[in-house]
């Protein structure tokens, strides 16, 4: 009798990845500097607490009880690359031991800035897995990054890109459009740029003025104008455009990648997907109850190593309220929302929901809808907000 054999390595999950986290995040806050339309929790002049900081991200880590394997990792900021070389060791020793990666073909991604990678640190990464590094360029040209605050110089680009690819097989860039003052050729100017870098992932995003920033205070004084709606329309059409055709899939609203080289983390978090999430102003998903550690690095130090939960903010969503979160995440994704998935993550059935607004935004041309799935058509992606909103409004 002949016999298969199943030479697949058992699964280390016991749930599907909506309800048990198949990915992580940690927050590193630490920054040279506090960019000025930055809301993120971001430490800046604070060097003097990383070492405790360190202390107590690896002390939440132990919360976990045992290592726990992911299929992706990913470190954010903040400037996670701000950290000296032994100072990333130490944060990555912990993360190999608590959170390894349950295969060799893992992702696990940095974020950094040009100005603060060097061949020193990259080879810290490396050596302990790192294979993506997402680079904050943000822009190409001098004078907008001086309206972004942004430390950086142009110059400095080139040699961080180089460093990481003598060791590391992937790098993205970060890119963001609707700067005031900046006009579509200046915008095609920064796409080409990024192009000739040859990068495996592009993202690209509108300039938001989060309220409380610096950014925001200057427009509400006058000081600075931003671009008008259809201007800034226009530049995101060209961005369809301009990497659709230099080979680029346009897998989510704001993120471009050539194939085989989408960012694996990301989608986990578009899918609705369950989540780990440690470190200060971190979030975490898991099992339908989703969690906020505090946003004050002093806060959050001192409250872990005093053997308290960091979390301020804890809520436990009704399956309907879930259902209905997964429609507004999955929908950004140019793959859509697919119904018999839908379903089995939800319980609910796609058309009993958006039955309603369905038809109309299909004639509206800002959906596509074949059968199986629902997706924002071209028209769509540059309004999905409005498109979202819409759907959410028959909750």
């Amino acid at each position: 009798m002949n016999r298969t054999t199943n030479t697949e390595p058992p699964s280390p999950f016991r749930e599907p990845p909506w309800r048990e986290p198949r990915t992580a995040y940690l927050h590193i806050p630490f920054c040279a500097h506090h960019c000025g339309y930055c809301d993120f929790a971001v430490s800046a002049g604070q060097d003097h607490l990383v070492e405790l900081y360190l202390e107590a991200l690896t002390l939440e880590l132990t919360t976990l009880g045992q290592p726990r394997p992911v299929e992706t990792r990913f470190i954010g900021g903040g400037t996670p690359t701000y950290l000296t070389p032994p100072q990333l060791e130490r944060l990555l020793q912990a993360i190999t031991h608590w959170l390894p990666l349950i295969e060799d073909t893992g992702e696990f991604s940095i974020e950094s800035t040009p100005e603060s990678l060097n061949p020193e640190k990259v080879a810290v990464l490396a050596q302990y897995g790192v294979n993506r590094v997402s680079l904050g360029v943000q822009s190409f040209q001098a004078r907008h990054l001086n309206t972004l605050d942004r430390q950086h110089d142009p110059s400095q680009i080139a040699p961080a890109v180089a460093a990481v690819r003598q060791q590391i097989p992937a790098f993205s860039f970060d890119l963001i459009f609707g700067t005031p003052g900046q006009t579509l050729w200046d915008w095609e100017a920064d796409l080409t740029a990024a192009l000739q870098y040859a990068p495996a992932h592009i993202s690209t995003y509108g300039l938001t003025y989060e309220k409380g920033t610096p950014l925001w205070k200057s427009r509400q004084r006058g000081q600075l104008v931003a671009l008008d709606e259809d201007a800034e329309l226009a530049m995101y059409e060209h961005t369809m455009n301009r990497l659709e055709a230099a080979g680029f899939e346009h897998y989510e609203i704001s993120n471009f990648a050539r194939p085989g080289q989408r960012s694996r983390h990301n989608e986990r978090y578009w899918a609705n997907e369950a989540y780990y999430g440690f470190g200060v102003g971190a979030a975490r998903y898991i099992d339908g109850c989703r969690e906020l550690n505090v946003r004050d690095t002093k806060l959050y130090i001192r409250r872990v190593l005093a053997g308290e939960s960091p979390t301020f903010q804890s809520e436990e969503l009704e399956p309907r309220d879930r259902a209905w979160e997964t429609i507004a995440t999955q929908l950004r994704r140019c793959d859509g929302i697919t119904r018999s998935r839908f379903f089995l993550q939800t319980g609910f059935s796609l058309d009993t929901l958006i039955a309603a607004p369905l038809p109309q935004l299909i004639a509206l041309g800002l959906l596509t809808d074949d059968g199986s799935t629902v997706r924002l058509s071209r028209r769509g992606r540059c309004v999905a907000d409005g498109v979202i909103e819409e759907l959410l409004s028959h909750q």
